[in-house]
């Protein structure tokens, strides 16, 4: 991933970007040219891991292979960004459309998991991370067993060993101060995907 230094961000503010996205796509290389998937992830505690899962009739997990390298692509945050927004555009005309966002790229090694015990453990820990916080919440054991088993047996786990991370947010911290604020305060008053932008544009990331 090309990162100017002017929007290279700390490797625990990409982490943030993989955590806010939720989920992304895993990129990987096989003899019949690359293959991909879009699926939600959790991160491990000490970083060193993203796990999830898919569903067993997907034929990208067979491709994979243990210790196949993936790249995962995640985006918390995008929207374009009119020049019209630029109020320094009224001095100088030599202005262009951009589009603001923060992204990240995970590397890793693949590892394949088919144990049912790996997998219910991953499947709850999935859904305990993403019910996290919401009122009325779901739980895995509020389905009946016996449904729950049958998922299981739907679908195969994959883990992703991280060899290196990358973040990158680009939020018109080259145009001067006035565009800078003018978007910003655009974007809080604009649609659900401009305000997510807005927010990483007056916040930490």
């Amino acid at each position: 991933m090309y990162v100017p230094p002017l929007f290279r961000v700390e490797e625990s503010a990409a982490w943030s970007v993989v955590i806010d996205a939720g989920a992304g796509y895993l990129v990987t290389a096989t003899p019949d040219g690359l293959a991909s998937v879009f699926v939600p992830v959790v991160v491990s505690e000490d970083r060193s891991q993203i796990t999830t899962h898919v569903a067993r009739a997907n034929p990208w997990w067979r491709v994979i292979g243990d210790g196949a390298e993936v790249v995962g692509l995640f985006v918390a945050a995008s929207a374009y960004v009119s020049p019209s927004l630029y109020p320094s555009r009224l001095e100088d005309p030599g202005v262009v459309p951009t589009w603001n966002y923060t992204a990240a790229e995970v590397r890793g090694r693949a590892i394949v998991h088919d144990d049912p015990t790996w997998l219910a453990s991953q499947v709850r820990h999935q859904t305990d991370t993403f019910e996290d916080g919401r009122d009325p919440r779901w739980w895995v054991d509020d389905a009946p067993a016996p449904y729950i088993e049958r998922q299981l047996r739907a679908i195969v786990g994959v883990s992703v060993t991280v060899t290196s991370i990358e973040g990158k947010a680009k939020l018109s911290q080259n145009r001067p101060a006035i565009d800078h604020d003018q978007v910003a305060a655009s974007f809080a008053a604009g649609s659900w995907r401009e305000r997510g932008v807005a927010e990483r544009m007056v916040g930490d990331l």
